[in-house]
């Protein structure tokens, strides 16, 4: 079996001081740490104590919520790597914003900045690329993608992992592998939904039925519909082909399947393959948070809708996605967005919070309006993904690499 080279890319999100909190114009994210507060980064680089396999590279992208913050994040994630990853027995380099600077340097000198709006450190999909373009210049087989918010408890993870990416499964070659999370009580199981809105919304009833036929079923390695983004290893041969859509705000790991799948790629999940997920409190409200959503399947279904017949692609449908996320693909969408929107609406007004409601009940013409892509977003991935596939090329070249490749881990 051939022996890989794998790097670990964690995404680390920071936001402003506790005190300022989010403000308008700043990027979203499910729960970035305050700058003035410890957060997990270190407790993630610290498990890897218990990895028999520590024969991978690690590189921490410090996330900043805004540019004004960016230079204060890198400095913080820097000093956390830089106490933490020697204790733990790992190599370990930071990429900030300083680095991404001088990439897009070299792009420009080499008169290839059009592949700069490529590479960007805000926003889910975009951050991503950047866990997929980090590996990539460093010349990795396998991109190992892993969240701060999670702790290695498998001594065998990355021997697990090593065991089946780039491998052959029924004749077919497993480029995307699947792990998935242990919630802090050790099920893999979600919470189920306490609120009558999200009990009608149903994401976490239909994750649970996802997980039951996917996780807690045989064989170990399967197809699978759904990935976790902090628990996914991704081989060469198909992150050099097929990147995260921009346009997805979040959902990214899944409509990075659905991208994949329409190249003819599949994702197989590994039932042996977990990590622990302890995520701190979601600092956003539910309506935001359901916006987010809406804003993710709403493109997602249009993507599927706007699809052609192209030579050597292939056709998809939400009946492709399972039980999730398959269900919120499906025509009937708008008439369940609505229908949670105007329940959670009433749960904020019953509590006594007008303009909670009143952004609850705005949701339902985010759907109609603004979520709807202005563009046709399945012509939009076929132009992103030639881009994508060009920028691999390019900077696959050995000058070029060795050029990026001295970027990396540099101080700012």
């Amino acid at each position: 079996m051939e022996y890989l080279e794998l790097t670990m890319v964690i995404p680390s999100y920071w936001s402003r001081d506790s005190a300022t909190g989010w403000k308008e114009g700043d990027a979203v994210y499910d729960h970035p740490i305050p700058i003035d507060q410890e957060g997990t980064l270190g407790r993630a680089i610290r498990s890897m104590k218990v990895l028999d396999d520590k024969d991978f590279k690690l590189v921490v992208l410090a996330v900043a919520t805004s540019p004004d913050i960016e230079s204060e994040v890198e400095d913080i994630v820097t000093t956390i790597v830089e106490q933490t990853a020697p204790d733990a027995g790992i190599k370990a380099a930071v990429f900030g914003t300083s680095h991404l600077k001088n990439i897009h340097e070299i792009l420009e000198k080499e008169r290839n900045a059009a592949y700069q709006d490529l590479l960007r450190l805000m926003g889910y999909s975009n951050v991503r690329n950047m866990c997929l373009f980090v590996p990539h210049i460093i010349g990795a087989d396998a991109a190992v993608l892993i969240d701060d918010d999670e702790v290695f408890e498998d001594p065998d993870f990355i021997g697990k992992v090593r065991e089946h990416i780039g491998q052959d499964v029924n004749g077919r070659k497993i480029y995307g592998l699947a792990g998935y999370y242990l919630q802090p009580d050790g099920n893999f199981y979600v919470p189920a939904p306490e609120d009558g809105w999200a009990y009608y919304w149903g994401k976490q009833t239909q994750m649970n039925k996802a997980f039951k036929a996917v996780i807690a079923s045989p064989p170990r390695i399967k197809e699978t519909p759904f990935v976790f983004g902090g628990n996914m290893t991704i081989h060469r041969n198909l992150f050099t082909k097929i990147p995260f859509d921009p346009h997805v705000r979040r959902g990214e790991d899944i409509d990075y399947i659905m991208n994949t799948m329409m190249f003819g790629f599949n994702f197989f999940l590994d039932n042996e393959l977990h990590i622990k997920h302890l995520p701190p409190e979601k600092s956003h409200p539910q309506w935001m948070r359901l916006r987010e959503d809406i804003y993710r399947f709403v493109f997602e279904r249009e993507k599927l809708r706007h699809q052609k017949d192209i030579k050597g692609m292939r056709r998809i449908s939400a009946e492709d996605f399972g039980e999730y996320p398959g269900i919120f693909l499906k025509e009937d969408l708008d008439e369940r967005i609505k229908k949670a929107s105007m329940l959670l609406s009433g749960e904020y007004r019953r509590n006594g919070d007008l303009q909670g409601g009143i952004e609850a009940l705005k949701n339902i013409e985010v759907a109609k309006e603004e979520a709807v892509p202005s563009f046709d977003p399945f012509e939009h991935l076929l132009e992103l993904q030639k881009s994508w596939e060009q920028l691999m090329s390019y900077t696959g070249q050995d000058m070029v690499r060795q050029e990026m490749q001295g970027i990396l881990g540099k101080k700012r």
